[in-house]
């Protein structure tokens, strides 16, 4: 009859208006898909490169040589970055090596036996490795190589609840420090070396090639240390896996409308259904802007770790000869540095939809790498970014794996 209308009709003309409302794609209304696995072959293509570049972990000779030109100019923002890591604690010459043979985290640091200390020895490593390249002074060598002799001959497992990420703090801070330290001349004996590398490969990498589905920053943290292991062992084999498992992982972390009306979902990740999507999102039900993270309505602290990871290993890769930069890790990147940053700034509330209208902020100084790279190198406007990448200068560390990245990382004034 004329006036007959089925039941399809109105669920059409509902999701019509309630699209209209929350102002949703309707095709995302009527999706049925969930996050789908990733499995794009060119987003997974892990390219190891042929012959390795070293020092090659976070930063390059060329970096490196710019970092010490501008302190010897005393051009802003490195000499004041250059003065606040000479007096930091981790620059101190008289610091003693706390070395463990099992580190021991647990939840929530309970227990924690060795775990500060091996953070803050490997930080310690990097800030001295620093100084040595910029001044030349040999006792910055020799209080980097202390500490990464010190643990090679002593550590033997790490265990407890947060052993992956813990191993992969400390990872992440121990290849940075000994690529410097390596091939820039220091006076590295060849038999302490040997036993660094054993110290990596045996004890290091088998925990954090692992990965891990816990909160998305775990995997992140661990690949990257996967990566500077490999480029200081020169193992392309494990290069590549270690890329895999974080080229898999970052569609799955940060989230854009072109993935659909859910986030990606890395492929070892049983999310099967729309109510397991939402709880490893904690909470987050809609899906409506580019940037949003798996880790933003927990907290920003969390949420920050995890970005700094992925720009980590971008520039690492770029320096290997691959840039992830202009490809799918950095728009996804860009966006959720300025999605975030937005946010940390803004003092008004969020919107109801994005985590409740609740935001634990706390976004940290994890911005500079990635701005630099994407805003100043590639020329992507980044307003939000770089309001907070001025903040925080000079960035500091956040006593885990990040270390000084006005200094290393910045590319001028902002």
């Amino acid at each position: 009859m004329f006036f007959s209308i089925n039941f399809f009709t109105l669920f059409i003309v509902a999701a019509e208006l309630t699209s209209f409302a929350l102002g949703a794609p309707l095709k995302d209304l009527l999706s049925l898909d969930l996050g789908e696995p990733v499995n794009d072959t060119k987003i997974l293509e892990a390219r190891a490169p042929t012959h390795f570049i070293h020092p090659g972990v976070l930063l390059g000779h060329t970096q490196l040589e710019f970092i010490k030109s501008k302190v010897k100019a005393g051009q802003e923002p490195w000499s004041k970055s250059f003065t606040a890591l000479r007096n930091s604690e981790f620059a101190q010459l008289n610091r003693k090596v706390s070395a463990r043979a099992n580190v021991n985290c647990g939840f929530y640091d309970k227990p924690s036996y060795g775990c500060s200390q091996e953070r803050d020895d490997a930080l310690s490593a990097y800030a001295t490795s620093l100084l040595w390249y910029v001044t030349g002074k040999k006792e910055y060598a020799q209080k980097a190589i202390s500490y990464m002799n010190g643990w090679a001959r002593t550590i033997k497992t790490h265990s407890g609840h947060n052993a992956g990420i813990q191993t992969g703090w400390a990872g992440a801070s121990w290849t940075r420090a000994a690529e410097i330290i390596r091939y820039t001349n220091a006076g590295w004996a060849w038999n302490d070396i040997k036993a660094f590398e054993t110290m990596l490969r045996n004890v290091y990498f088998p925990m954090v090639i692992k990965g891990s589905n816990y909160n998305g920053n775990w995997e992140l943290v661990m690949m990257e240390a996967a990566q500077g292991i490999a480029v200081f062992l020169n193992d392309r084999a494990n290069y590549d896996k270690a890329m895999g498992i974080f080229l898999a992982r970052v569609p799955a972390y940060i989230y854009l409308r072109s993935d659909g009306p859910y986030p990606k979902v890395a492929p070892d990740n049983k999310l099967n259904t729309r109510a397991l999507i939402e709880q490893y999102w904690h909470g987050q039900t809609k899906f409506w802007e580019d940037g949003l993270a798996q880790e933003t309505c927990r907290d920003f602290s969390h949420l920050g770790s995890g970005i700094a990871s992925i720009s980590h290993v971008a520039e690492t890769s770029r320096i290997q000869g691959r840039d992830l930069y202009q490809g799918d890790v950095g728009n996804r990147l860009r966006h959720a540095l300025e999605f975030h940053s937005r946010y940390q700034i803004d003092t008004s509330n969020p919107p109801a939809w994005l985590c409740g209208g609740r935001l634990a902020k706390g976004l940290g100084p994890i911005t500079e790498v990635g701005y630099n790279a994407l805003a100043v190198r590639l020329g992507h406007e980044m307003p939000h970014t770089r309001t907070w990448t001025k903040h925080n200068r000079p960035a500091y560390t956040n006593w885990l794996d990040l270390g000084y990245e006005t200094f290393t990382h910045a590319k001028g004034r902002l």
